[in-house]
């Protein structure tokens, strides 16, 4: 069963798009699937618009309109998807992106594809970008690193990861969090309600209550008054489990394992997983005309670097393309 969703703002747009979609002559129940998909934000032009706007050197970023007129048109220009102006230390930089989603770890485009998305961009002297999502990474690279094979242009991912311009445009970095650093409970045995015997032993219920909570940094250091926004980095994290048990006292811990990186990008879907409810998935649609959709984090870099201050997070890499862009930035 699908999830139940608040009425949209802009439900008349929806019904407007879901049409021109699909043909105004569509049946209902073919509108209105088409309604539910654009509204819950399938299309990864909503996700990866959301992500730009929260990396916070994203000045404006919309869609493009699509419907060309005339119909020959098509045959000759590709419009993009989205239209984004970068903001770089004051200065402004207006790219268009066309947005691309390939489960396999190679995006293939057509010769007449790339010449159409070439021509288009030549007529507004904008640069051509492609954005893509592949497992979990977002990149984002010029549309001329993509290298012709035997009939079509083609790219690897790993070829992506090393011009991606995610970092100089939208903001986007890497970072670490130090081992062991993590978050503990002392919990007080009370009382013992019943003893159950079993084939590996025993199975015991107690009364218990949590005497204390509590962080620890990288060297060990206990913290008290952790701030909110830094103590969210630890959702964005896998945490390892542990138990101590003593005969009145069990303390538990979920810390960093061990030295591993984590994309910004990727730790925003971590954060907004965490504030969903059970079962439902993650809106992007909804979150396009949200100011401030991560609760409690209003600047995520500021974040980071106060839990480097408090050695909660350990290396922060800000990535630059080994090429650099044919613009400005």
């Amino acid at each position: 069963m699908s999830p139940t969703l608040k009425k949209p703002n802009d439900l008349e747009q929806l019904i407007h798009e879901a049409l021109e979609q699909v043909g105004w002559g569509a049946e209902a129940e073919k509108i209105a699937a088409r309604i539910f998909r654009l509204n819950v934000g399938l299309p990864r032009e909503d996700e990866f618009s959301v992500v730009c706007g929260w990396l916070g050197c994203c000045d404006v970023i919309h869609k493009l309109d699509q419907k060309q007129t005339p119909e020959k048109s098509t045959k000759k220009y590709q419009v993009p998807d989205l239209l984004a102006i970068f903001n770089i230390k004051g200065k402004q930089v207006p790219v268009l992106i066309e947005v691309k989603s390939k489960k396999g770890n190679t995006l293939s485009f057509r010769p007449d594809y790339m010449e159409r998305l070439k021509r288009y961009a030549k007529v507004l002297n904008l640069p051509v970008l492609i954005a893509w999502k592949w497992q979990s990474i977002w990149v984002l690279f010029e549309l001329k690193h993509m290298k012709k094979a035997k009939k079509n242009y083609n790219i690897h991912f790993e070829e992506t990861i090393k011009e991606n311009l995610l970092g100089v445009l939208a903001g986007d970095f890497s970072y670490s969090l130090y081992p062991k650093a993590g978050l503990h409970f002392a919990i007080n045995k009370e009382e013992l309600i019943s003893t159950e015997e079993t084939d590996d032993g025993k199975v015991e219920q107690w009364k218990m209550v949590i005497e204390d909570a509590y962080f620890t940094n990288g060297d060990g250091q206990v913290i008290r008054q952790l701030p909110s926004q830094v103590q969210q980095l630890f959702v964005t994290w896998d945490l390892e489990k542990s138990e101590e048990h003593t005969d009145t006292h069990i303390t538990m811990s979920y810390v960093v394992p061990e030295i591993s990186m984590l994309f910004a990008h990727m730790a925003l879907v971590r954060l907004l997983n965490w504030q969903v409810p059970t079962g439902q998935d993650l809106h992007w649609r909804t979150m396009l005309h949200g100011s401030n959709i991560v609760k409690g984090i209003e600047n995520f870099r500021v974040a980071i670097q106060e839990a480097m201050e408090l050695k909660i997070v350990s290396t922060v890499i800000n990535q630059v393309p080994r090429t650099e862009p044919v613009f400005d930035v």
